[in-house]
């Protein structure tokens, strides 16, 4: 009786087991999530969708993106290593060769054209580039088959704007650089993301960014959200007027409704992941408005090199916006303004941006560092041919926490007739903080064949017959430092140690004795500039000024040839061109420093639209001025009423005291 009911019991309880079993095998293959098939692709759920909101408690399926765009042809595998041959770049370095247009050139072609060109990147030799470009004409053209296609391979294939016309050649091994492409279709790495540009955006110059004010002010609209149609619609300062699935509740503001008339005026911008808010994007950047992008179908612009988490916020679920600290706000809001003007401000700065990175990849582990693709004054503007260390640079020190080291080099430049200035050499020999003077002899003259003896090292080098000279980038030149100096040049000990002392706190700025300003002349509608003793000034002379020895580089490999002749041909022109430059890099003005009397602040003999000087008694090539600026695209110039003095300068009280003396003897 006994073993019966064991039996029964034993029964019973294998069958409960079984059920068991039976019953959470199923129930295990519902909740462990099978593996994603290899090739297959991977659509992100949007989020703002109420009826997904509502699957979490009704269960269904999830809802598709909608008809995804075909991938890539016979490319959709490549990869930088697999389709680029980085072989045919000699020496590392990248030329590229533009494909004449066959037809009617557009005006994309022309701008396009015209930023290549003006690059240090550019040839005119098919054979001499590694990187063939073929340009899209969205002229109501399609783009025909390039005659070197070689199945794309060294090829980049780049347009602006949307394609008009699909294209009739596969993209086989050829890079994509195109506006707005599809997160499915962007082959990371290897493509380039674009902006998507107005039909209007400027080849050169550009507008500013549109921030005044870095932090909200109480009258401002906190959201901005962005129209299908093209416009934007502003809400109040209460973050819950806005939900995030775009429907406002509660108008606390004006409604923008007229598409690319203004520009959004909130704190944060509420940008939809459509395709078509790719423009909003870029009108919220040049609006210092913090980019909020809803899942976002399109890959944001440069993301392979730009750093986006600190200028936008990609969001998939509803936020505090009001609870964000007022200064991530402030950095978030800056950095818009910075990524504005050094990438997308205009055409030609896309254009350059975009080969930028192909360099970079060319280049590898010798490429720019994020700090400074993300850093002002950007990529663009620090050249990795100097070097890829920010600590070389003049622009990295505050951040870095750090200030330049070591002593200066004075550079004294010599033309006809061809004299050593004894008295100057001697002047900065006894200077504590000069490391080396060399003597850049540009007379036809011959240098003399003995040198004075000098407590520092004294070098004499050829230096070409033009006064661009000046300014190449000299292997010779071993310190950060250089003092700019000609033969005319009179300085003394003191005033060189203490200018020195002060560039060593602002490393990326020239610092300088004589001063010019310049100014807009309403009668003429043109720029001029003058010498005149006055309360502003806007550059420094080159003939006694420090500077970080980076602009030489800088000078010689970022400057159009065009401003290189201007400067040639009009003496004078190269300190305004040499202050154009420093100027558009730092968007800073120049530091002035005390000297003696005995300098003479005279009007310079080409000083265009000086007092005193009537404009018929100007050649041409002397009104240099407003060619920088066409060349430029716009004025660079600023403006300062600073002059930096010693402590007790000037003080009543003992000389003995003071450290600069000879700064206030006569």
């Amino acid at each position: 009786m006994q073993s019966w009911r064991r039996k029964s019991l034993w029964l019973a309880m294998s069958a409960s087991w079984l059920l068991v079993l039976l019953g959470v095998f199923p129930l295990l293959r519902l909740a462990v999530p099978s593996r994603p098939r290899a090739g297959t692709s991977q659509g992100w759920p949007r989020w703002l969708d109420a009826e997904l909101l509502q699957s979490f408690s009704q269960p269904a399926e999830f809802p598709e993106d909608g008809p995804q765009p075909p991938r890539a042809p016979a490319g959709g595998s490549c990869t930088w290593e697999a389709c680029f041959d980085a072989s045919k770049c000699r020496g590392g370095g990248l030329k590229v060769f533009v494909y004449p247009a066959t037809g009617p050139v557009s005006e994309t072609h022309r701008r396009i054209l015209a930023s290549i060109e003006g690059s240090r990147y550019h040839t005119f030799s098919a054979a001499e580039a590694c990187l063939l470009l073929s340009p899209d004409t969205p002229a109501g053209q399609c783009t025909p088959v390039p005659l070197q296609w070689d199945g794309g391979r060294n090829h980049l294939v780049l347009g602006l704007h949307p394609a008009p016309c699909p294209r009739p050649f596969q993209l086989g091994q050829a890079m994509v650089a195109q506006a707005r492409p599809t997160v499915d279709t962007f082959r990371a790495g290897f493509d380039v993301a674009l902006p998507l540009l107005p039909e209007a955006h400027p080849l050169r110059g550009g507008a500013p960014g549109q921030l005044r004010q870095h932090s909200p002010h109480p009258g401002m609209a906190l959201l901005a959200l962005a129209e299908e149609r093209g416009g934007w619609h502003t809400a109040g300062t209460n973050s819950s007027a806005c939900p995030w699935d775009g429907r406002c509740e509660q108008d606390h503001g004006p409604k923008q409704t007229h598409p690319g008339a203004t520009l959004p005026n909130a704190t944060f911008c509420l940008i939809p992941g459509r395709s078509s808010d790719a423009l909003h994007f870029l009108q919220a950047l040049q609006a210092g408005c913090i980019p909020v992008l809803l899942s976002p179908r399109w890959e944001l612009p440069f993301s392979e090199v730009i750093d986006w988490t600190k200028a936008a916020i990609v969001a998939d679920e509803r936020l505090s916006l009001q609870e964000m600290p007022l200064t991530r706000v402030l950095a978030l809001r800056q950095q818009t303004q910075f990524l504005w003007d050094a990438y997308f401000s205009t055409v030609e700065k896309v254009i350059h941006t975009t080969l930028e990175i192909i360099q970079d990849r060319i280049s590898g582990a010798s490429a720019h560092p994020s700090l400074l693709w993300n850093s002002p004054p950007g990529a663009l503007l620090a050249l990795p041919t100097f070097s890829t260390s920010p600590s070389d640079f003049p622009f990295y020190h505050l951040q870095q926490g750090s200030r330049p080291l070591g002593k200066f080099s004075a550079l004294i430049w010599v033309e006809a007739p061809g004299q050593l200035p004894m008295k100057l050499i001697q002047a900065m020999a006894g200077s504590q903080h000069c490391a080396q003077i060399l003597v850049l002899w540009s007379s036809e003259k011959p240098p003399p064949p003995r040198l004075p003896e000098t407590a520092v090292p004294l070098t004499v080098i050829d230096g070409p017959r033009k006064v661009s000279g000046r300014f190449f980038p000299y292997s010779a030149i071993n310190t950060d430092a250089i003092l700019s100096l000609d033969a005319h040049s009179s300085l003394s000990t003191s005033e060189v140690d203490f200018a020195f002392v002060v560039w060593q706190s602002f490393p990326e700025r020239m610092v300088g004795f004589l001063t010019w300003n310049h100014f807009w002349d309403e009668a003429r509608g043109s720029w001029g500039y003058t010498a005149e003793r006055a309360n502003e000034f806007s550059m420094v002379l080159t003939s006694a000024a420090f500077y970080h020895r980076y602009y030489h580089t800088l000078f010689t490999h970022s400057l159009p040839k065009a401003l290189w002749t201007l400067a040639d041909e009009a003496p004078t022109c190269v300190d305004v061109l040499m202050n154009f430059l420093v100027a558009a890099v730092t968007k800073l003005p120049p530091i002035k420093v005390p000297h003696a009397t005995r300098h003479g602040e005279t009007s310079p003999p080409l000083a265009p639209g000086g007092p005193g000087l009537r404009q018929e008694q100007q050649p041409a090539a002397q009104d240099c001025i407003n060619q920088m600026v066409a060349g430029f695209g716009h004025m660079p110039l600023v403006s300062s009423r600073l002059r930096l003095d010693p402590v007790l300068f000037k003080d009543p009280v003992s000389m003995l005291r003071k450290k600069y003396r000879s700064l206030e003897k006569p």
